[in-house]
């Protein structure tokens, strides 16, 4: 019978909270109920999502991953060093990073937010790696995907802030094929903050939901993600009746 091959060890095993390191538990970012009830955070090798409400910490817990992990705060690689403003996450300085036995090769943070910055670096600096055309040449969908069709290169580390945001349904299909292809056939690791049902919706992942009571993984059907769009394409005229005023019909 043959084998069946093993998952490669991860870049990051685990987040921790140096609780230690906190000021106070009473002060943003540590106020945030995943945040203040963190202590360790175990990783998938392979794909993490950490869904939630917004407001919920989960793009802040991932900047302050990215910037442990050495990446700019506003996005792009290891290398990239531009701040349009001054931006230091504070929980950046109390995490711990449980690192496993290999070292990623290349990485990126995309962080929708801030990515004009970071195309407008790429631009400026004549960064190469990113496709033949400008970033800003293409529409914000198509940048995303040339970024990850020809930025990741595999065997990294790639973080990744709501990239749902410029992508339509399709193209989120066709985002997943990358991440897929990147982790299955080039040891890569991904670390995503979604709200996309579509994204989260890949196999070989963990996803934890942060909430009132802090982070705890989910089961994908259980997210309220899943359950809220099933249930509204199922009947969207029974959201309806409760979302508008009848007189307005």
């Amino acid at each position: 019978m043959a084998r069946r091959a093993r998952e490669p060890d991860a870049f990051v095993r685990a987040v921790e909270l140096l609780r230690d390191r906190v000021p106070s538990f009473e002060v943003y970012p540590f106020a945030i109920p995943a945040i203040r009830t963190l202590e360790s955070l175990a990783l998938h090798p392979q794909v993490t999502f950490l869904v939630g409400e917004n407001g919920s910490g989960k793009s802040t817990l991932i900047e302050a991953i990215a910037q442990a992990a050495g990446f700019n705060a506003e996005g792009g690689s290891k290398n990239f060093s531009f701040a349009t403003r001054p931006e230091s996450s504070a929980l950046k300085d109390a995490l711990r990073l449980v690192r496993g036995m290999r070292r990623e090769r290349d990485g990126f943070f995309l962080r929708a937010e801030s990515f004009y910055n970071a195309a407008t670096y790429v631009d400026e600096t004549g960064a190469s790696g990113y496709g033949d055309r400008s970033l800003h040449a293409q529409s914000h969908g198509e940048s995303f995907l040339a970024l990850a069709n020809h930025r990741f290169r595999g065997d990294g580390l790639y973080l990744l802030d709501e990239p749902e945001a410029a992508l339509s349904p399709s193209r989120q299909l066709s985002l997943l094929k990358i991440i897929d292809q990147l982790v299955r056939q080039r040891g890569s690791q991904f670390v995503i903050a979604t709200h996309s049902p579509i994204l989260m919706a890949y196999p070989r992942a963990t996803i934890y939901a942060l909430g009132v009571d802090g982070a705890a993984p989910i089961a994908y059907e259980d997210t309220e993600h899943f359950q809220l769009t099933r249930d509204f394409l199922a009947s969207p005229a029974r959201f309806f009746r409760h979302l508008f005023d009848a007189d307005d019909e």
